[in-house]
């Protein structure tokens, strides 16, 4: 097992992509913090999952948007798993909207969800890190910042910004063995995918999808599991600042 006796936290874990990298690090043998805002129940879900195949791991309610809670999340960590080896900063949203439509609200709860959070749980997690001289940051982009996005400019413009992120924070804590990646996912067919779209067809997206992708299929959160594992294990000590596009061949850089 690849993460055996590591400690993770992975952020926005109760569903979609974080659930599924919560429930294969805790097969790689990862101790697990499945981080959730609302619906106790999915968390809680992730959690028995996980218990079921011999793993360890429980839920907590934090909002990455607010710092004290972030800090309340890495202190239960500490207090029951003894440290933290391993952050994933999942958690995001991505609201369809006309650029000219967005107001300050829309636009500060996209970057506090998307970008704040990655730095309040960064810092929550680095005094550990630092004392233990090592550590694995991984955070989660969009692969829309390279291709733009038509109705999502503050979404494409926060994921923009977490490569940005990634870099700079890699500069300031490689001294402290801490390595910090970013992953771009593609469009990765998700349980809330068309909730917030009238006439949604997945059949279509899955055809648009099919003629865009150099592997004519839509991908799952199951494809993403061997970028983050292999970001989180010993296997990449020596990469950090970099970005990992994992979307079937649309973009290519």
């Amino acid at each position: 097992m690849r993460l055996k006796d590591k400690v993770a936290i992975v952020t926005g874990s109760s569903r979609s992509i974080g659930a599924q990298i919560a429930k294969r690090f805790a097969r790689e043998g990862a101790k697990v913090v499945v981080n959730y805002p609302t619906e106790p129940e999915l968390a809680e879900e992730v959690v028995r999952q996980i218990q079921s195949e011999g793993g360890e791991a429980f839920a907590f309610r934090a909002d990455v948007t607010k710092e004290a809670e972030v800090q309340a999340m890495v202190a239960e960590t500490v207090a029951r798993f003894g440290t933290v080896h391993i952050l994933v900063n999942n958690a995001g949203i991505d609201p369809r909207q006309a650029w000219y439509e967005i107001t300050d609200a829309d636009w500060d709860l996209v970057m506090d969800t998307n970008v704040r959070s990655q730095l309040y749980t960064a810092k929550a997690v680095y005094p550990y890190m630092q004392k233990q001289q090592y550590g694995k940051i991984i955070n989660v982009s969009s692969v829309t910042q390279f291709t733009g996005q038509k109705n999502f400019l503050h979404y494409v413009t926060s994921k923009g910004a977490i490569i940005g992120f990634t870099r700079a924070l890699a500069r300031e804590v490689g001294n402290d063995g801490i390595t910090v990646n970013c992953i771009t996912p593609g469009a990765v067919l998700t349980e809330s995918e068309g909730e917030d779209e009238l006439n949604y067809d997945p059949a279509e997206t899955a055809r648009r999808m099919a003629t865009l992708q150099s592997i004519p299929r839509r991908e799952t959160a199951e494809d993403l599991e061997g970028a983050f594992v292999f970001f989180a294990a010993p296997d990449s000590d020596f990469i950090t600042g970099q970005t990992l596009n994992v979307d079937g061949g649309w973009v290519m850089h």
